[in-house]
């Protein structure tokens, strides 16, 4: 197998100054030159990889996205539990830094069209799988499914929730609480619906 490009490596180097920069100084304060530094490399080549820090924030959108999906289909076992730990349990896979990373794209997708476009994008295919898992996880149960799309909905917002106030207000929330707490809500949830 052929070894990355350099340019590819680089571009990843920066991708990881980028994170560095941002969980330590937001997004504003993760200015080209912060990058580099954080990256180990000058200004100029973080420039000469990207054009803009926007569209280095849209790589790293697109890694954070990766990752997730790779830490799910690594996991065994119980599919949506496995969807659930895959976005919030701790341990060696986890990545504290790639949570406040995402609550600060959240917030940057308030203000740029692009990093709400993918955003949006990341969110609408993580409440696809996890409708498809919800829907099967009800069929199981002999359950109605007309609501399958809400209580997926409900799950992605207790994610999406449990990642703001980790990264909004560290030490807040009993650690490890976020997975087997939504998974618990998950179960709740899909036993709340009806019978077919």
């Amino acid at each position: 197998m052929a070894r990355p490009s350099n340019t590819l490596r680089r571009r990843e180097q920066i991708v990881d100054g980028l994170l560095a920069a941002m969980v330590a100084h937001g997004y504003d304060g993760a200015s080209i030159v912060a990058i580099g530094k954080a990256a180990k490399l000058a200004p100029g080549l973080v420039h000469y990889h990207f054009d803009t820090k926007a569209e280095v924030l849209l790589a790293l959108v697109e890694r954070l996205v990766q990752q997730v999906r790779a830490r799910y289909a690594a996991r065994a076992g119980d599919r949506l539990d496995a969807f659930i730990d895959a976005h919030l349990a701790l341990g060696s896979d986890a990545d504290p830094r790639a949570v406040a990373a995402w609550s600060i794209i959240g917030a940057e997708a308030l203000r740029q069209p692009d990093v709400r476009r993918l955003y949006r994008a990341a969110l609408a295919s993580t409440l696809r799988e996890l409708k498809r898992l919800v829907a099967a996880r009800l069929r199981e149960q002999g359950r109605l499914t007309r609501n399958a799309g809400s209580v997926s909905a409900a799950i992605v917002s207790a994610i999406e929730g449990a990642f703001r106030i980790a990264a909004a207000a560290p030490g807040s929330l009993p650690a490890g609480y976020a997975a087997p707490m939504v998974r618990r809500l998950a179960h709740s949830l899909v036993t709340a619906e009806p019978r077919a």
